[in-house]
């Protein structure tokens, strides 16, 4: 057995590697389920260091108000 070439150094790295990312995946596949998931749910045009929130409601009462404001004023 001679000194192994790049190539086959770098297949070996890589099948490691993809061995690897497939044993994470696995074991933490509940938690990378629900992760994903809220991210697809997450509205990118919300922002919410823009929600105001005022002293004695919670913030689902106030962006519900913003809701219901006319687009016109």
């Amino acid at each position: 057995m001679g000194k192994p070439s790049a190539t086959k150094q770098a297949m070996v790295v890589f099948g490691a590697l993809a061995v690897g990312w497939l044993a994470i995946e696995l074991a933490f596949k509940p938690f990378l389920d629900k992760a994903r998931s809220a991210m697809n749910k997450t509205d990118p045009a919300h922002d919410p260091d823009d929600v105001v929130v005022v002293e004695g409601t919670s913030t689902e009462e106030t962006s519900t108000k913003t809701d219901e404001t006319p687009k016109d004023a």
